[in-house]
């Protein structure tokens, strides 16, 4: 009797429908990629895919077919929380055959990493309503970004300044030491500009050279300048400088002097840098 009793305790308790949850949740480098390892790092300008399953959906009826109705919501935040990209949304809606019973509606997102972004953990919340069976689900994915490195200010500053031996050089002079008739290149980031609507921002910079008494004997007040706007904020601009030196230059230590001009703040800053012509 016993047992008898358990069988139909058993019985009268059918498993429970599956809770709506969202699952195998990864990043991938293309669409239907592999998942990627926790530990792997995007570059600023990558694209980057979402990608998850959808489980314990409810069907409704409509007409003569059942239909899944899923609405999805998804944001990137940068390390500080910032939005990286317009908040991405969407829907599911189709139709759900009585042979699909193992069938898991697809979530995927794609976006690209703006060029300027900066190093440090990214979050993606993502959550996914089933308007049918009102029930919500949620779940976060983290990645990591491998940006340039530029240290904030709250006001204008030259940082990373470096002398290169040529344009594309990859490693700065150690001893920014050049010879008569050679081209002086050097490379710095500018940060610390403000921002006006969307995040526009207007910079500009030249340069002068003072020999060691302090004499200038050359200026080009407006060697470049940059100009942009974003949904992301651009926190730091890249800036390029390059100059001839004569053949008959003396050989000498001299200064590059190269002032920056906020348009936007009002602000501006001088950046001396000391080299020497052997």
């Amino acid at each position: 009797m016993l047992l008898g009793a358990r069988l139909l305790c058993a019985q009268a308790n059918p498993a429970q429908p599956r809770k709506f949850a969202i699952e195998r949740a990864a990043l991938q480098q293309y669409e239907d990629g592999p998942a990627l390892a926790a530990n792997y790092e995007f570059l600023p300008g990558e694209t980057v895919v979402v990608g998850c399953r959808l489980t314990g959906y409810a069907t409704e009826k409509k007409g003569s077919e059942q239909r899944v109705n899923l609405a999805w919501q998804l944001r990137v935040l940068d390390p500080s929380g910032v939005p990286v990209d317009k908040e991405h949304s969407g829907r599911i809606d189709d139709t759900v055959l009585p042979e699909d019973k193992n069938w898991m509606p697809k979530l995927q997102v794609s976006f690209t990493l703006p060029p300027f972004a900066p190093s440090g953990s990214y979050r993606i919340p993502v959550t996914v309503t089933d308007e049918a069976g009102h029930a919500e689900a949620s779940t976060e994915l983290k990645f990591q970004v491998r940006g340039h490195s530029v240290d904030p200010s709250d006001t204008l500053v030259v940082r990373n300044f470096q002398f290169l031996r040529s344009e594309n050089d990859q490693v700065p002079m150690r001893s920014p030491v050049y010879h008569p008739g050679d081209m002086l290149w050097a490379r710095f980031d500018i940060t610390g500009y403000k921002f006006g609507p969307n995040n526009s921002f207007s910079i500009e910079y030249g340069l002068a050279i003072l020999n060691a008494a302090g004499e200038q004997l050359f200026a080009q007040p407006m060697a470049a300048s940059d100009t942009n706007e974003s949904f992301y904020p651009q926190r730091y601009a890249p800036g390029t400088l390059s100059l001839h030196l004569d053949q008959s230059v003396a050989k000498a230590s001299y200064t590059l002097v190269v002032t920056v001009r906020d348009t936007v703040g009002d602000q501006t800053f001088e950046s001396r840098q000391a080299f020497q012509v052997e």
